[in-house]
């Protein structure tokens, strides 16, 4: 049978009018009559009868009208189900992070889900954290990752997933001193290495100021006071991992010699291995034991994945979703 006439039949029934039913779905009073009597024929058993406000369902109308609604959902529940999967054979995800989560982040996660559905196409815009969190609550993109918290002007409007937590750590350039620190113990004050005064930023306390020294930390670890007066490669000023470094920085008494700012984790490891200076970088853009961690104090931070409150996740979304999710659950 099919479900034409059943949507008619049950708009006809809805409206307990012919030419009121009639007008609502757009066909002519007489097309609608000959539908009836069609169906009628079919089940062998009269379906309306008339009354002096138009007609109602006979008993045989009544029962073939609680199938006629079965029948309706589960071809618009099939209809849909094959909408959702169109949309992740061909649909589309656009999403946003900083640095870190489009160069190596991302990269996994998005090749995982194309190996499955490779229909599947990606938008993927590079931009700090306050930007990407912005074009998520504006609608520009569906999915953000960010460094949290979310700006609280924006919070109302977000969900917020944590994913994945992240340590900074200190690169340097080949043979520089502080890859090959003695361990704890083993003198009771090591000082530092020579600096060259010439090349240092001048002093707020005088050119007789005396640098800070420490006491020597673990094999694979620094301090602040081991950045006073370093060239330093930093991001750019304004993304949130830039205000993490400077805020720590200032916290322990130094300030940084930044010599150049970039935005490129990539870019950022060449300038120092091409001996511009040190840099701090996501310990997903380095191998195992790679870098120094920080022995003052753990530089650390929360990504998380953002979305609109108010959006329903499409299938594809989802699916891209609980990649990530697991992705980081094993990091």
């Amino acid at each position: 049978m099919e479900l034409t006439p059943l949507r008619y039949f049950r708009a006809i029934v809805n409206a307990g009018h012919m030419t009121r039913a009639a007008r609502e779905l757009g066909v002519t009073q007489p097309a609608l009559s000959a539908v009836v009597k069609k169906l009628e024929a079919e089940v062998g058993a009269e379906l309306l009868h008339r009354t002096g406000r138009g007609v109602e369902p006979t008993d045989a109308g009544r029962v073939l009208l609680a199938h006629a609604e079965d029948a309706i959902r589960a071809a618009e529940s099939g209809v849909k189900a094959v909408r959702e999967l169109l949309g992740l054979e061909r649909g589309s995800i656009r999403v946003g992070g900083g640095a870190t989560a489009t160069a190596y982040i991302l990269p996994p996660v998005v090749s995982t889900v194309r190996k499955k559905h490779p229909g599947l196409r990606f938008f993927v815009r590079e931009a700090g954290s306050a930007q990407v969190a912005q074009a998520v609550a504006s609608g520009e993109l569906d999915l953000g990752i960010i460094t949290l918290p979310v700006p609280k002007h924006m919070a109302a409007d977000l969900t917020v997933v944590p994913l994945v937590q992240d340590e900074l750590r200190l690169i340097t350039p080949a043979g520089h001193p502080l890859r090959s620190r003695p361990g704890r113990g083993d003198k009771p004050e090591t000082p530092r290495r020579a600096i060259d005064r010439r090349k240092l930023p001048a002093s707020p306390l005088g050119a007789d100021a005396v640098l800070p020294t420490r006491r020597p930390g673990p094999p694979g670890t620094f301090a602040w006071v081991d950045l006073a007066g370093e060239p330093f490669v930093a991001f750019e000023a304004g993304t949130a991992v830039r205000a993490i470094i400077d805020d720590a920085a200032r916290a322990a008494g130094v300030t940084l010699s930044v010599v150049m700012e970039l935005r490129s984790i990539e870019s950022i490891k060449r300038m120092v291995a091409a001996g511009i200076g040190v840099a701090l970088v996501s310990r997903f853009a380095l191998s195992e034991g790679e870098g120094l961690l920080c022995g003052d104090q753990p530089l650390r931070r929360q990504l998380g994945l953002v979305r609109r409150k108010d959006r329903t996740a499409p299938v594809a979304t989802t699916q891209f979703v609980q990649s990530l999710t697991k992705w980081a659950a094993g990091r």
